[in-house]
């Protein structure tokens, strides 16, 4: 089974440099569209046989526009376990704002996951997240057969956590290969249980130099 990573493209807050979380949302760029439809001609040969996306609008809105620029039927399936982090009082705020009030819990989320104190923020940890996740890649795995090309479209934090996780990845290093960027493509293959990483964070297709706001 071959499993595809999609991020969602990027949003006005994700431009502001704000946290947008689980519960927090901002629409996506007019740029974005445009990001997705490179995306749909990148995976243009690629036969799909389901897609599924966090509830979120701004994955659900990738997710359909890229159905919709692929031009083709594809099953679509909306699974809440693919949602963000819970991130508590730090959605909707800046980046910056954050740095500067609550540095270490910041850094932590960003750089050093095993000393993130999610209860200073009333929101999720990365075991939560992680055990989130990776049950709602498994009951898709367990749904679809053997051969199918699947893909999961969800959020920067959540993906990097889920991806790890299912290849393995101890909490402690689940930001060893670095964030995921907007309208990103990451593939994994899964056979016998086991899952495999092809390509991590795959955005060649966009043909712009990515700032660093488009990545998380």
């Amino acid at each position: 089974m071959e499993l595809y990573f999609v991020r969602h493209g990027k949003t006005e807050w994700n431009l502001e440099g704000k946290y947008q979380g689980g519960h927090g949302d901002s629409p996506l760029l007019e740029e974005s569209l445009h990001d997705i439809t490179l995306l749909a001609k990148r995976m243009q040969d690629i036969v799909i046989d389901h897609m599924y996306s966090s509830p979120l609008p701004r994955a659900k809105t990738t997710a359909e526009t890229l159905i919709k620029d692929l031009n083709r039927q594809v099953p679509f399936s909306i699974v809440d376990g693919l949602r963000e982090f819970d991130l508590g009082i730090m959605e909707g705020r800046k980046f910056s704002e954050l740095e500067n009030e609550m540095p270490e819990v910041i850094y932590a989320f960003r750089h050093q996951p095993k000393d993130y104190d999610y209860s200073l923020i009333r929101g999720e940890s990365f075991e939560q997240v992680a055990k989130r996740t990776t049950a709602a890649v498994e009951k898709i795995v367990a749904e679809n057969k053997a051969q199918a090309n699947i893909v999961i479209v969800s959020h920067g934090a959540a993906l990097v956590t889920m991806i790890q996780s299912l290849l393995g990845t101890s909490v402690a290093d689940i930001r060893k290969n670095g964030g995921l960027s907007n309208t990103s493509l990451t593939h994994l293959q899964y056979n016998d249980g086991k899952y495999k990483l092809i390509k991590w964070n795959e955005t060649g297709y966009l043909n712009k130099q990515l700032e660093s706001s488009d990545t998380i």
